[in-house]
């Protein structure tokens, strides 16, 4: 689902506030996984069981999930980004597989494996702290380097050759949807002025500038490319309809009783999670003339398993990046 040649996808569907750029560890290059313990749980691992991570990033879920299987467990992961399945290839354990694979292609990964019921599928959508920390993946503003954001560098175009060519009004809608940013359309005007008066917007430490420059007003603690930046990201990756076809893959891959746990980083992501499992599991939202009743109709395929969790207190204060972060969790039923 990487953007076509045109670079000109259709915006989601789904429009709302966005939180300022998750991220997912603290501002060293080393990775912390978030909820660690509490994916892991969530999970309800068995010993015997068929596991899917579906975001390896530095393996911190992978690794916990192994150390709970027993000798016949299996665990296959997946992910988009080269450096996460290098990363991956230094687990020798037997009952691990990793792919490059998007989490969008998990019917994939299935057939490839021949796997069917599985008994947990975890996915964690927020970018690694390595990504972020090597400015030459082009993430964050902090270091200047090329301005990629591609989470797969193997597909697509990067954010400095869509600058290159998307109309203004366009690169504001995507500036103020996906972002947030009030400033969307002086942000938009000034990017693109730049552009057209011959100074190609190539790195991370250019696009900063100029977006400072269009903002007039900043919140406290805040840099004024911060919500740019993940407006941009989000759209070069298409993080939201990778989501969007993920979830019902992964609803008919699991087993009676298998667990979906998805931690996301903003409310765009949560909200396509918590309206997936909630479609899912309320039969009582039909009209009152409808001719079936909700007691006549099917059980839902998921139950929602407890509240959306957040990082403790105490994950926060160790890790910052952390603060975003939300966990969902849902069970299939056996109906099928």
């Amino acid at each position: 689902m990487m953007m076509g040649a045109d670079l000109a996808p259709e915006l989601s569907p789904i429009l709302a506030p966005v939180s300022t750029m998750s991220s997912v560890s603290n501002h060293s290059s080393s990775h912390i996984t978030v909820l660690l313990n509490e994916a892991v749980d969530a999970l309800n691992i068995k010993s015997d069981g068929t596991y899917i991570d579906g975001t390896f990033g530095r393996g911190g879920h992978s690794k916990k999930i192994l150390s709970k299987l027993g000798k016949t467990g299996r665990l296959y992961a997946m992910d988009r980004d080269l450096a996460a399945i290098e990363a991956g290839k230094t687990i020798t354990d037997v009952r691990f597989k990793i792919e490059h694979r998007h989490f969008s292609e998990i019917n994939q990964l299935a057939a490839n494996n021949h796997l069917a019921n599985i008994d947990g599928i975890l996915l964690d959508l927020g970018i690694s702290s390595p990504q972020i920390d090597k400015g030459e993946r082009g993430f964050s503003f902090r270091h200047d380097g090329s301005l990629d954001m591609r989470m797969d560098q193997t597909r697509g175009k990067t954010v400095a050759q869509l600058l290159s060519t998307i109309s203004e009004q366009q690169l504001g809608e995507v500036i103020k949807h996906y972002g947030e940013e009030r400033f969307a359309k002086q942000v938009a005007r000034a990017i693109i002025k730049e552009r057209d008066d011959g100074r190609a917007i190539t790195t991370t430490g250019q696009l900063a500038k100029v977006v400072a420059s269009a903002i007039p007003k900043v919140e406290p603690g805040q840099n004024p490319a911060t919500r740019t930046f993940q407006a941009l990201r989000i759209f070069v990756n298409q993080e939201l309809e990778e989501l969007s076809l993920a979830l019902p893959q992964c609803l008919n891959l699991l087993a009676a009783g298998g667990r979906l746990v998805v931690i996301s980083f903003h409310s765009l992501e949560d909200r396509i999670v918590k309206r997936f499992i909630q479609s899912e599991q309320n039969r009582d939202d039909l009209p009152a003339n409808f001719p079936i009743k909700a007691k006549d109709l099917p059980l839902p395929r998921l139950i929602s398993i407890g509240k959306a969790i957040k990082p403790s207190a105490g994950e926060m204060k160790l890790n910052v990046r952390a603060r975003s972060a939300v966990m969902r969790v849902a069970e299939r039923t056996a109906t099928l």
